[in-house]
């Protein structure tokens, strides 16, 4: 299965899903929370809650062995913390003041501190800060203040307070390293700043503000060459942003004024009109660039015309004006230019040639993934390597970049490259993710669901089971989870706990957890368990198969199959019913509101939203629509798999045009990152799915080969 790094995100990370409702447990013939039971046995002096059973509706109940250190009073933690988070969300300092003197001691004790000086973080001092951190050490929500902390104060501009804090943070996301780097690079300790440097100096993509700030900033670190500014004002004067195209050009000597940027932005034609007539400078080298992707912008056509027209008449000159790097960079913003209009003007191997007109020692990774998906979509496969070759090193060594220079070997009349290519798919092999089965098939290997367990769950010891109520990160989710607290608070601290455990390698701990969860129906969370640990594997915890006899039977009614369904089901909602995404899509196959219209008309049903939000109905309306997509996409799973996420008519305009295409050359080349990395993950699930159910198909049979659109 795919093996996940836990995410930078995992302070903040939240599922669709809103609050559940709440579990409860069943002991005799009363209801208590399960965290009551706990407390209520603990203080008759009892140190364990042994075999209480717990029942969900119609779910399997299992017998939870757990033990919560006496010392949290459980009870009337999980009772205080929702009474605080209703005073947090009104902004009651005096009643998180109270509640800070209840909860102390207890499992939730820093939530109220939290709440009390998140309210308003930028007025908290360095030295408060740093005081949480140490009096809840290891926990989520010291690691979230902190790093909010140091965002808030890079903000404002008070750079010593993030630096005070910065080795306190343990595991910042994108913009808490830009945070943090701004701190070092406004301190004077130019080389801890430069950490964020290939993040953020040559993207060209939208990043979070501090990021946009720090390599702003960062023109003026002094272990900065003027290699890297010419590098990075190349790529401004693609995208055309002109405070960094001043900025860098000034302090490359080359100074640029915003009046020759806004003029030639005005009228591009006269720009072009006199640049025969203009001196050959480096000042005007940059000046053509800026003007190249400003007519990229409206056409890239007309930009690869004018390019043309314009190297043609230098090369009639004695004194060229357009040196060989000014023109290779031309080339290189429209083969970008020509990578972001697939999806609207279809496919074109003019992309391929003028990426490799551009070739030179200077791609940023953006360039060379757009040059690297040209290539395979059309086969060019010298341009694959060329393409895999411009990227980071670290970058090359990626299962995915692995995978298609294999790919690219293969095809070679050199014997040695396709020797290396074959053990380069026997390394992926070793893996089951998207890429190490597609590998597997390349070699002939198969996948065996019954070497990682089948369906059969690990046995847990009675003691990894006890250590798991005693990891008081486990703990609190566990009661979050058990509570009327929005969910993600419950996720929040259970990847953090996993993240904990997967540091200390603890992998028993981490599979008790998981099996636990699964046992409560929390099934998210077990599979992000195991998806996110580098040594466990358990196809039962990672690929659980909720609703098998429904799913079975309204997958054959559709005429699709089962596996493919549940491919599209651990994808869409993790197997959360409650599921809701930012769109509106909901329910274990997150069908769209319009979408399960037109699935009751078609069926001859009234629709009625609880009911198509409903498990039992949302799995028929779900493969229902997918039959139908197969049905009107030539019945090619592929196709049908990327109109499910990205709508038909985008699964149609991204088919070849004449002849086929072998399906990993469609996915790879896929226009939106979404869908191309949605359409991977179900087909991985899928492959995965019906060597449990006893119907093994290879992931390279069952994507095929793409047939041209019609």
């Amino acid at each position: 299965m795919t093996k996940l790094r836990v995410a930078h995100s995992i302070k903040d990370e939240e599922f669709t899903s809103q609050k559940q409702t709440s579990k409860r447990l069943t002991v005799g013939s009363f209801w208590m929370s399960a965290l009551s039971v706990a407390t209520a046995i603990s203080a008759l002096g009892v140190s364990q809650v042994a075999c209480a059973e717990l029942t969900w509706g119609d779910e399997e109940s299992y017998q939870q062995e757990g033990n919560y250190q006496q010392n949290y009073q459980q009870d009337r933690s999980i009772d205080s913390f929702m009474a605080a988070a209703i005073a947090a969300d009104r902004g009651d300092v005096g009643a998180l003041y109270n509640y800070e003197q209840i909860m102390s001691g207890g499992l939730f004790a820093m939530y109220p501190t939290y709440w009390r000086m998140n309210l308003d973080l930028n007025s908290q001092s360095s030295a408060a800060v740093s005081q949480f951190v140490r009096q809840y050490p290891d926990t989520v929500m010291a690691e979230k203040l902190v790093a909010d902390f140091a965002e808030t104060k890079a903000g404002s501009n008070d750079y010593a307070s993030v630096r005070q804090v910065a080795n306190l943070i343990t595991n910042a996301d994108a913009s808490e390293r830009c945070a943090i780097a701004l701190g070092f690079n406004n301190g004077g300790d130019t080389m801890r700043a430069m950490a964020a440097k290939s993040d953020v100096w040559l993207t060209t993509k939208k990043q979070p503000a501090l990021c946009e700030q720090l390599a702003m900033e960062m023109n003026n670190n002094a272990l900065i060459s003027n290699q890297d500014r010419a590098a990075r004002l190349k790529r401004m004067l693609r995208v055309g942003k002109t405070g960094d195209i001043m900025a860098l050009s000034s302090r490359l000597g080359t100074p640029i004024a915003y009046s020759a940027l806004s003029e030639i932005q005005l009228n591009l034609s006269s720009f072009f009109s006199r640049f025969g007539r203009e001196p050959a400078s480096q000042t005007n080298q940059y000046l053509y660039l800026y003007a190249i992707g400003r007519v990229a912008d409206k056409s890239y056509r007309e930009a690869a015309l004018q390019l043309d027209f314009d190297i043609k008449q230098d090369n009639q000159r004695a004194v060229k004006l357009l040196n060989d790097e000014t023109r290779r960079y031309a080339y290189r913003i429209i083969g970008v230019k020509r990578m972001n209009h697939n999806t609207d003007d279809g496919f074109n191997a003019e992309a391929v040639d003028w990426f490799r007109n551009s070739l030179d020692d200077d791609f940023n990774f953006e360039e060379a993934e757009d040059y690297a998906m040209a290539a395979i979509r059309f086969g060019r496969w010298d341009d694959v390597v060329e393409a895999i070759s411009k990227m980071d090193g670290e970058i090359q060594k990626d299962g995915q970049w692995q995978y298609w220079l294999a790919r690219a070997y293969e095809q070679s009349s050199n014997s040695s490259k396709r020797n290396t290519a074959k053990k380069m798919y026997q390394n992926l092999a070793k893996n089951n993710d998207y890429y190490g089965l597609m590998a597997k098939d390349r070699i002939g290997q198969r996948f065996d669901a019954s070497r990682l367990g089948g369906s059969n769950l690990p046995n847990v010891s009675t003691a990894d089971r006890a250590r798991v109520m005693q990891d008081a990160n486990f703990a609190r989710a566990f009661a979050l989870y058990n509570s009327d607290a929005n969910r993600a608070y419950a996720n929040r601290e259970w990847n953090w706990a996993v993240k904990q455990a997967r540091d200390n390698r603890d992998d028993n701990l981490i599979i008790a957890a998981a099996r636990q969860a699964y046992d409560m129906g929390w099934l998210d969370r077990a599979i992000y368990a195991v998806d996110n640990t580098d040594r466990v594997d358990s196809l039962a915890l990672s690929h659980p198969m909720p609703h098998q006899s429904a799913v079975v039977r309204y997958s054959e009614s559709a005429g699709i199959d089962p596996a493919w369904a549940y491919g599209i089901m651990r994808q869409e909602s993790r197997f959360v019913s409650s599921a809701r995404s930012n769109v509106g899509a909901s329910g274990l196959m997150q069908v769209m509101p319009d979408t399960a219209k037109y699935i009751a008309r078609n069926l001859g049903e009234t629709y009625s939203a609880s009911r198509a939000n409903s498990g039992d109905t949302n799995i028929r309306y779900g493969t229902w629509y997918m039959g139908d997509i197969l049905g009107k996409l030539n019945y090619q799973p592929v196709l049908a798999t990327a109109g499910y996420n990205a709508g038909p008519n985008n699964a149609k305009r991204w088919q070849p045009v004449y002849g086929s295409l072998a399906a990993d050359q469609y996915v790879e080349s896929i226009a939106f990152p979404e869908t191309r990395n949605y359409v991977k993950h179900v087909m991985e699930n899928a492959t995965i799915y019906s060597s449990l159910l006893g119907r093994s198909q290879p992931i390279s049979q069952r994507m095929g080969t793409i047939p041209a659109a019609f």
